[in-house]
């Protein structure tokens, strides 16, 4: 292991690995420490979506400039990530929903996203399997440059292109402090050793409270245990993601025809519980079965955990922080992966002194001080 880096990297997820990619060939010493393997957290047990239909203006454009980004990254990084755009369902359920979906779309379409309010005929053309009775829609938002790539290559594909522009990567290496002199960092003390730096980037997910401690400060993040499943692999069916901020499901088919979702458990609670639930089962099936009658009797090959590392608003905590040097890159709230490409640009930018694309002061962890937060009200689960 490295005793010197430019900058130090906590957290071996998409975040983590989309930074060191774009650190590394801006020419910067990079080390990433993970702790298990790459994409051990939440990218690893993600529903795979890239979603740009949310109500605040920083998330929508965070998920348009990734999308960009998404697009032409598998020439980029040297492999397939597996990306298709096969666009995002939203149900609309009642007349609140639709007043939501309207100011949604208002601002979607300010910035340039192409979404559009759609009926039952259109959502039946759009998707055939589904039961818009059965769903209790009225209506749907529909983005048709929305979609979703493959977690692991994503995160694979960083981490490699970051390695042959000289990134080292170190799975299985626990960070145990971070050693702050006189409000600025300078090093991190791991379990197979210390590396002086004066950066580190917290992106660990759920565990970036624990990381974050260990610089002096606090956060507002909590972990929420949330539960997915994936099926036996079906012909294909339809090829847009479904979602339901009322009802809290998402499901869609991969690419080698498994149907891949999640619902909120009625079990779910906040903390480190990995354990999966038969209550989770239960509910997503029902509810898969309701919303789309054809997948009712299919077997389910898996089911597993993961944590949705969320804000009190369910906006990201990105930039710098009142230790020098220290900068964090967390609170995704369930949405890290698709907001990962532009994150780390900008997060790259801000520490390489560059001029940032987009302001990202507004999602400084300094929000939370004075209390009059904004609400990210698009959220599943």
């Amino acid at each position: 292991m490295k005793s010197k880096a430019d900058v130090v990297i906590v957290g071996g997820g998409i975040n983590g690995c989309a930074l060191a990619y774009e650190l590394s060939r801006r020419g910067k010493e990079v080390v990433v420490l993970e702790k298990r393997w790459l994409a051990h957290g939440a990218t690893g047990r993600c529903g795979a979506g890239i979603r740009q239909q949310w109500s605040t203006e920083e998330n929508a454009l965070l998920a348009k400039r990734s999308v960009a980004i998404f697009e032409h990254l598998s020439e980029e990084l040297g492999h397939d990530i597996e990306l298709r755009q096969g666009g995002y369902l939203i149900a609309i359920h009642d007349e609140d929903d639709m007043h939501q979906a309207k100011e949604n779309v208002a601002m979607q379409r300010r910035i340039g996203l192409p979404v559009r309010i759609i009926y039952e005929d259109e959502i039946r053309e759009i998707a055939p399997i589904l039961d818009v009775k059965g769903m209790d829609a009225i209506a749907a938002t529909f983005c048709s440059t929305d979609g979703h790539a493959n977690p692991f290559l994503t995160t694979y594909a960083y981490a490699r292109a970051a390695e042959r522009h000289g990134a080292s990567i170190h799975k299985f290496t626990e960070v145990k402090d971070i050693r702050v002199n006189e409000g600025r960092v300078t090093a991190v003390v791991t379990d197979s050793g210390v590396i002086t730096t004066p950066v580190v980037v917290n992106a660990a997910g759920a565990w970036s409270p624990h990381i974050s401690r260990m610089a002096g400060i606090a956060m507002p993040n909590q972990p929420v245990r949330k539960e997915a499943l994936v099926t036996e692999p079906l012909r294909r069916l339809f090829d847009c993601m479904v979602i339901s901020f009322k009802h809290g499901i998402y499901f869609s088919q991969q690419d080698h025809g498994q149907i891949l979702g999640g619902i909120p458990s009625p079990e779910e609670t906040t903390g480190y519980h990995e354990e999966p639930t038969y209550s989770f089962l239960r509910h997503m099936a029902y509810m898969l079965g309701r919303y789309a009658p054809p997948l009712k009797h299919i077997n389910i090959l898996r089911q597993w955990t993961g944590y949705y590392d969320v804000t009190p608003d369910a906006l990201p905590i990105l930039g710098t922080t009142d230790v020098e040097g220290f900068i964090q890159c967390n609170g995704f709230s369930g949405h890290g992966f698709m907001i990962a490409p532009m994150t780390a640009r900008l997060l790259a930018q801000l520490i390489c002194g560059e001029k940032l694309e987009m302001p990202i002061d507004r999602l400084n962890i300094s929000r939370f001080k004075g209390g009059g937060v904004v609400k990210e009200k698009s959220v599943v689960g």
